[in-house]
């Protein structure tokens, strides 16, 4: 009787998407600080330094969610 080829998760992938939403979540937390630290002193100079570094970095905060995700799931699934 033969065995059916049998499809494991790739571990070095896994570990790679572990990480980068590990990365991901610190960045989560200080971009929101950041920006309502931007929004909080808007007659200030401080708006227009934090808010665009907020912005830059919760795009960056987006697109590491989304790749560690789509990496989790290509290790997994693949």
């Amino acid at each position: 009787m033969k065995e059916p080829d049998q499809k494991f998760t790739d571990k070095k992938l896994l570990v790679r998407g572990i990480k980068r939403m590990a990365i991901s979540i610190p960045i989560l937390v200080l971009t929101t600080y950041i920006l309502t630290f931007a929004f909080l002193n808007k007659e200030t100079i401080p708006l227009y330094i934090f808010l665009p570094l907020g912005i830059i970095s919760m795009g960056t905060t987006i697109f590491l969610i989304y790749s560690g995700l789509k990496l989790i799931l290509k290790a997994v699934f693949n």
